[in-house]
């Protein structure tokens, strides 16, 4: 099939979704996809309205997974009060069972059930089963079931972080890569998978280049959609930048899971042609897309970012990610963790941490969604971390917690609380209106706060359940404030507002 011709394909199936899901779907109620807030850039405004993205999702592999039915696992994020998801563009796969102990992984398709973005030529060979892929060919199934994918997720409120393009950790990766040349007949002149994304590829990037811009022109009517240039740069091609505790000794200090490593500057060099080419795509076009970059590990002062990104995404972060680089006036991600085993506490605290610093996004991976199970109810062990419906009610309510407020209006605050006994506060704040307060750890705990004078309500909730477990109202003559909060374990949260 000609190119042109699959541009026709692609557009007929948008024109669908238009006609099927309503404005909304296509190009937003306010006429614009999701885009920095203009008033408080730290978050996002998305349909007219003031917004955090927070979601426990599936492996990435929704659409190139044949055996993934994504309109279940969608309807699911909906359900549990969430509104944002990760998506593999398909540059990269992974292997069944073998890769990163996942057992049943969405992102490694069963042999004959991988749908790629290209493509499968007449010459039998890939290792992950069937043909070799024609590079040159783009696959109309793929693009159909893109579109719709991103319709029912605009359909639904939800937000979709396409990564474009993925480290590949390895040699069980890089043995399935369909730019690997062993498993395409288009004589690709890479064979060293740490060269595969930097401008030492070969004849490699003119095929990234074709399939980055055809994905970006197909979710060109969207309005739910922000563009990641690669998923983890710095594990093909690491740069230490710092260690999390100094105090270890080496040489296991100066590794993962302690070190903070950054891309390299050939990786970098790379990210930038691949976010001019989203840039080029998006030229003639009416809509423009917010671009992330994965810039590192759980924290670091970011000290210069690609040109034309917003959004800076951290992986495994500390609430540090946010706070350090506040004075960005970007949005901080933290679009994957995942690695704390099964235990949904972990995941509900970092959340809480993460978006009471100043976060924007929260994304957890969760095993409980893999292929047969797209409603979440995975049970049994399945990888590194955890995932529960229970897991995606709680960070549900982290975002019920967070829209009582007038969002756009808070910023961290380093100020409000002088102390917090036996517990370690989060705040987000506008001085003298109101008080979005997260306690981490278990108490009652003492709560000193410094506030204007005047009148206040609020209310303690607890994260578990979202109820309100105790309200507060007072007359305040301005300076310190205490209050005693209710007993809690793994964490409680306050909102506090003047009247």
């Amino acid at each position: 099939m000609k190119q042109t011709t699959l541009r026709v394909l692609v557009m007929a199936l948008l024109l669908v979704w238009a006609l099927s899901s309503g404005p909304a779907a296509m190009s937003g109620e306010s006429g614009q996809p999701i885009r920095l807030h203009p008033e408080n850039p730290r978050y996002f405004l998305f349909r007219g309205k003031p917004t955090v993205l927070i979601t426990s999702g599936e492996h990435y592999g929704s659409v190139l997974n044949a055996d993934f039915d994504y309109r279940k696992y969608l309807l699911t994020l909906a359900r549990d009060g969430l509104n944002y998801t990760r998506l593999f563009g398909g540059s990269y796969v992974e292997v069944p069972g073998k890769s990163f102990g996942i057992a049943r992984n969405d992102l490694a398709p069963e042999p004959g059930r991988f749908i790629a973005p290209w493509m499968r030529s007449e010459v039998s060979g890939y290792a992950g089963g069937g043909n070799k892929f024609d590079l040159s060919r783009l696959n109309p199934e793929y693009f159909r079931r893109y579109a719709e994918f991103l319709g029912e997720a605009g359909r639904l409120g939800i937000v979709v972080e396409i990564s474009l393009f993925s480290s590949t950790y390895g040699e069980t990766q890089w043995k399935v890569s369909p730019f690997n040349p062993a498993n395409n007949v288009n004589r690709t002149e890479v064979s060293d998978w740490q060269k595969l994304n930097t401008l030492e590829n070969g004849n490699v990037l003119e095929f990234q280049q074709r399939y980055t811009e055809e994905l970006v022109r197909a979710a060109s009517q969207f309005d739910n959609v922000i563009f990641e240039i690669q998923n983890e740069p710095w594990s093909d091609r690491p740069v230490i930048a710092d260690v999390i505790n100094p105090y270890l000794p080496g040489p296991a200090r100066d590794h993962y899971p302690n070190s903070v490593d950054l891309a390299d500057e050939a990786s970098l060099a790379w990210q930038a042609r691949v976010a001019g080419w989203i840039a080029q795509a998006e030229a003639a076009l009416p809509a423009k897309h917010l671009i992330a970059q994965n810039y590192a590990n759980f924290r670091f002062p970011v000290r210069s970012l690609l040109p034309g990104v917003s959004i800076v995404n951290f992986h495994y972060a500390y609430a540090e990610a946010a706070l350090w680089n506040d004075g960005l006036d970007k949005a901080m991600a933290y679009d994957e963790t995942g690695f704390l085993g099964r235990e949904d506490a972990a995941y509900r605290r970092e959340a809480w941490n993460f978006l009471l610093s100043g976060g924007a996004t929260f994304g957890a991976l969760d095993y409980s969604f893999s292929p047969g199970h797209e409603d979440g109810s995975d049970a049994a062990p399945n990888g590194p971390g955890g995932g529960s419906t229970a897991l995606r009610k709680q960070l549900g309510i982290v975002q019920k917690f967070l829209n009582g407020f007038a969002l756009a209006e808070l910023r961290p605050d380093r100020e409000a609380v002088k102390r917090a006994a036996g517990a370690v506060a989060r705040v987000l704040s506008t001085p003298g209106r109101q008080y979005a307060v997260y306690l981490d750890g278990s108490g009652p705990a003492r709560l000193t706060l410094e506030l204007p004078k005047g009148r206040y309500s609020g209310q303690w909730i607890d994260v578990l359940s979202g109820e309100t477990v105790r309200a507060e109202s007072f007359e305040h003559a301005g300076g310190t404030k205490v209050l005693d909060s209710p007993g809690f374990a793994g964490g409680i949260a306050l909102r506090l507002l003047a009247n």
